[in-house]
């Protein structure tokens, strides 16, 4: 089937019913049946080949790692706010937070420590700055928006010890594999960085509102801060997520412990595993199995962090019950991967590759760059899911890249810099929704308030895809 148009048949499935809809998993999984059945068009052969395919890539090498890395990762962020680690870095803050430069220059240092996924960003950051609402002085709505700026704008550009770049790394090596490259996924994923230019130019938004804007016009009346509500929240602000229930024990070290402890070893084994190809110190970093330094940090982290809450006298079973806990939190997001390595397959299978090369030559260079930015962009702001968006859209990406002669890290950042977008602004996002839940905002009006400035950067964001096309 090479070339033929009905590799494009499960993607035309896939978007309009995750944009209907509002959910991914569905969509992506209806897209993975159709494609079975056009392989397969018999009864049970659909059905029978839909599973070859997900068993097929649920048994590769580099698929298990990151399936261990991602439930393993969540896995020890349960134990973190089962033994009290968020809470007690919330509350230690929030003593010595006295105005509102502080609380917004914490708010960009401590990513240094809660980068390893946007709800982790949140639930330590985001109570903090509820709790100080009133010495802030800044509209909830605002707040959010700041937050939210230090979470999947700049997760998304950290290359190590997040919950983003196992998932990442995998999206480009599916796509790099159906178009028959042998290059490693890791360095292209490190070359793409500097072309996601709508988080950096989120980041570079936040931090203008924050230190340098001043507003003159009021925000609507729900947004604005309620004096007496402000002074309901400073006593029942432990209500607003269940990190920081009151019945928690305050144990800082209990976050940051274990966060050093992943982050050091992941860059000492990233180093050790390089160095070991007999090259100088920064090049291997490049030469390094990365993936198998972070797995292997991860699960040190977890061994020694079972000992540190040991000796503090947690429970044994209580301490795996929230480890399992954590990792469940993430199985849907293993089931969404699964079923984009299936997808995938099967779409390259049926000749995706080849109809992409046959029918896209027409488009001019300095345009693909651009469109997949804004294409994918329209399509995660509807179905509310950079990761979804990822998997749909990047054996698309790189395959137009290839065929119009654009760079491939170019187009890659373009795609990850897509879904950032709808990660951003979506109100169906999870960012969205988990960031107004716990200020205690209206989603709807958070997400409208925010789009305007989204859309900004998703324009500066265009013409600098336009621009940059010329210059590489």
């Amino acid at each position: 089937m090479e070339g033929s148009w009905l590799s494009i048949v499960p993607f035309l499935v896939v978007i309009p019913v995750a944009i209907y809809t509002k959910q991914v998993l569905p969509a992506l999984f209806l897209g993975l049946l159709v494609g079975s059945y056009l392989l397969e068009p018999t009864i049970l052969g659909g059905v029978q080949a839909m599973f070859v395919y997900v068993v097929q890539a649920l048994i590769d090498t580099n698929n298990i790692k990151i399936v261990v890395f991602l439930y393993a990762f969540s896995g020890l962020v349960g134990m973190i706010k089962m033994t009290g680690g968020i809470r007690g870095f919330v509350e230690k803050a929030a003593e010595k937070i006295q105005t509102r430069k502080q609380a917004l220059a914490l708010t960009y240092v401590s990513t240094i420590g809660t980068f390893a996924a946007p709800t982790f960003r949140f639930v330590t950051i985001a109570p903090i700055m509820r709790a100080l609402l009133k010495k802030v002085k800044m509209s909830t709505a605002e707040l959010g928006f700041v937050i939210e700026t230090t979470a999947t704008p700049v997760i998304v550009l950290i290359p190590v010890a997040t919950a983003f770049v196992g998932y990442m790394v995998s999206i480009i090596q599916i796509a790099t594999e159906n178009q028959g490259m042998t290059l490693d996924p890791y360095d292209l994923f490190i070359q793409s960085i500097p072309f996601n230019f709508f988080s950096i130019v989120m980041i570079l938004l936040g931090v203008y509102l924050s230190f340098f804007h001043k507003s003159k016009e009021k925000v609507d009346a729900p947004m604005e801060i309620n004096e007496e509500a402000v002074e309901e929240e400073e006593e029942d602000w432990h209500e607003c997520h269940p990190a920081v229930a009151t019945e928690l024990p305050i144990k800082p070290l209990n976050l940051l412990l274990p966060l050093i402890m992943v982050i050091g070893l992941t860059l000492f084994l990233t180093w050790w595993d390089g160095q070991s190809e007999g090259v100088g110190f920064l090049q291997a970093f490049i030469e390094a199995e990365v993936l198998d330094a972070m797995v292997v940090a991860l699960l040190i982290t977890i061994l020694l962090s079972f000992v540190l809450y040991l000796i503090q006298r947690f429970k044994l079973s209580d301490l795996i019950s929230g480890f399992i806990e954590g990792g469940n939190e993430l199985m849907s997001v293993i089931l969404l991967l699964s079923i984009v390595w299936g997808l995938s397959s099967i779409t390259d299978d049926l000749g995706f590759s080849g109809f992409v090369t046959a029918h896209t030559g027409w488009i001019p260079q300095m345009f693909i760059a651009p469109l997949i930015f804004v294409f994918g962009a329209a399509v995660s702001y509807f179905i509310g899911s950079a990761w979804g968006t990822w998997g749909i859209l990047m054996p698309l990406g790189v395959s137009m890249a290839l065929v119009g002669d654009v760079s491939l890290p170019l187009v890659v950042g373009a795609v990850f810099a897509s879904g950032s977008f709808g990660a951003f602004a979506s109100p169906l996002s999870d960012d969205t929704n988990t960031i107004a839940k716990i200020l205690g905002l209206t989603v709807i009006d958070y997400a409208k308030y925010k789009l305007k400035p989204a859309l900004i950067a998703a324009g500066i964001t265009t013409t600098l895809y336009l621009l940059v096309t010329f210059i590489i």
